[in-house]
C-alpha cells in the first residue's frame, strides 16, 4: 500500500488523492474476489477437499499463508522506536481494553439475544465472534485510513494477549454463567487453549516478529529514508494482495454453505452490520471525546469494531463441528466484516476533515 500515515497534528492533506489505484478501488477488488470466491467454491470440484488437506490448528493452509503475506508488509511499516509512545498514553489504552473486552462483548451477545433468540447455533456463534477480538485485518484498515500504525500494533498485541488469558473464561461467562443468571437457557463449551494460543502466534507472532527483523536490519544497512521511501512502496501492496488473495480462498471454502442458507445468512447478517456500525461509531466518539487525535481515534474504533474470524470460525468447527450453526455464523462474520470496515474506512478520512482539524489533546 502506498498511503501516507497522517500526522496528529498540521494541515489537511487531500488523503484519497494519496492512495493508489489498488486502495482507491478496493471495495471493487473486495467483491469480485468474494464472488470469485463462491464461484470456486461452487464449481470446482474437489476445491474444499484440496484446501483442507492441511491445517494449521483449524486453519487451513493457504488461507494462513494469505493472511500472512497480507500482514507482514503492514507490521514491517511500523516504527517500533515509536511504541513507547503509545503505550504512555493511559487514555488511549484504557479505553482500548474497556471497548475490547468488556463493551463490545456484552453488546453483541445482546444483540445475538435480540435479533435471532430462536437460533441458539446462530447465536452461539454470534457471542464467539464477539469475543475474538481482531489481530490481524484491522492493521489494513487502520492503515488505509491513515491510523496510527504503531498505536495499531500495540493495541493488537495487547488484544493477543487477552485473547489467550480471557477467552475461554469469557465464553463461560457469556454462554453459561450470564445467561443464568438472566434465566436464559445456557450453552456448553469447552474452548481450547491451544486453538486460541496457535491462532496468535501464527497470525501475529511470525509477521511481528518478521517486520521488526525487516524494519531494524534495513534501517541499519541502508537507513530509514531509503527504507521508507524506496523500500516499504515496493512491499506495502503485497498487504491487499495477500488480502483479496485471503478473501478469495475464505470464501471459496465456506461458499457452498454460504449459498445454501440465504435466510440464515440474512438474520446472522443483521446484527452483525450493526455491531460494527455502533462499535466503529463508539470508538470515534469517545476517542474525539478524550482529544486523542485523529490517528489515534481511527485506531481505537478499528480496533474496537474489528474481529478475529479465523479465531472464531477455528473455535466453532473445533468445538462444534465444521457443518455447525455456529461455523456458518462464524464464516458470515468476514462476509460481512470486509465491506463494512472498507466502508468505514472512508468514513473515517471523512470524518477527519470534518471533525479533526485542531491539535490533539496531551495523553
Amino acid at each position: 500500500m502506498q498511503t501516507d500515515p497522517l500526522p496528529d497534528v498540521g494541515g489537511e492533506v487531500a488523503v484519497v488523492g494519496k492512495l493508489s489505484t489498488l486502495d482507491r478501488f478496493l471495495p471493487a477488488w473486495i467483491i469480485a474476489a468474494m464472488g470469485l470466491g463462491l464461484l470456486l467454491g461452487s464449481f470446482v470440484p474437489g476445491l474444499n477437499t484440496a484446501l483442507e488437506a492441511v491445517k494449521i490448528g483449524e486453519v487451513s493452509l493457504p488461507i494462513a499463508i494469505g493472511l500472512l503475506v497480507m500482514m507482514y508488509p503492514v507490521l514491517a511499516k511500523v516504527r517500533y522506536d515509536q511504541a513507547h509512545r503509545v503505550i504512555g498514553d493511559r487514555k488511549l489504552m484504557i479505553t482500548s481494553v474497556v471497548l475490547n473486552w468488556v463493551l463490545a462483548p456484552a453488546f453483541m451477545f445482546a444483540l445475538a439475544w435480540i435479533f435471532i433468540p430462536d437460533l441458539p447455533e446462530y447465536r452461539t456463534g454470534l457471542i464467539i465472534v464477539g469475543l475474538a477480538r481482531c489481530i490481524a485485518m484491522v492493521m489494513i484498515w487502520n492503515d488505509l485510513a491513515c491510523g496510527d500504525r504503531e498505536a495499531a500494533a500495540v493495541l493488537v498485541a495487547i488484544n493477543s494477549v487477552f485473547q489467550v488469558i480471557a477467552f475461554g473464561a469469557l465464553g463461560w461467562f457469556y454462554l453459561q454463567l450470564l445467561p443464568s443468571w438472566l434465566g436464559l437457557p445456557t450453552t456448553s463449551a469447552d474452548f481450547s487453549f491451544w486453538v486460541i494460543t496457535a491462532s496468535v502466534l501464527v497470525f501475529l507472532g511470525i509477521p511481528l516478529l518478521a517486520g521488526f527483523l525487516t524494519r531494524t536490519v534495513g534501517e541499519k544497512a541502508r537507513g530509514r529514508d531509503w527504507y521508507e521511501g524506496t523500500f516499504l512502496p515496493k512491499l506495502g501492496p503485497w498487504a491487499l494482495y495477500g488480502l483479496l488473495f485471503t478473501i478469495t480462498l475464505l470464501f471459496a471454502l465456506q461458499g457452498g454453505t454460504i449459498t445454501s442458507r440465504p435466510l440464515d445468512v440474512a438474520r446472522i447478517a443483521l446484527p452483525l452490520l450493526v455491531y460494527f456500525l455502533v462499535v466503529f461509531g463508539a470508538g470515534m466518539l469517545a476517542g474525539r471525546w478524550l482529544g486523542l487525535g485523529y490517528a489515534k481515534t481511527t485506531t481505537l474504533a478499528f480496533t474496537a469494531a474489528g474481529n478475529n474470524f479465523e479465531l472464531a470460525i477455528a473455535v466453532a468447527i473445533g468445538t462444534f463441528g465444521v457443518t455447525s450453526g455456529q461455523a456458518l455464523a462464524g464464516v458470515v462474520g468476514p462476509l460481512i466484516e470486509v465491506p463494512v470496515l472498507v466502508a468505514l474506512v472512508y468514513v473515517a478520512l471523512w470524518a477527519r476533515k470534518r471533525f479533526f482539524t485542531s491539535r490533539p489533546l496531551s495523553a
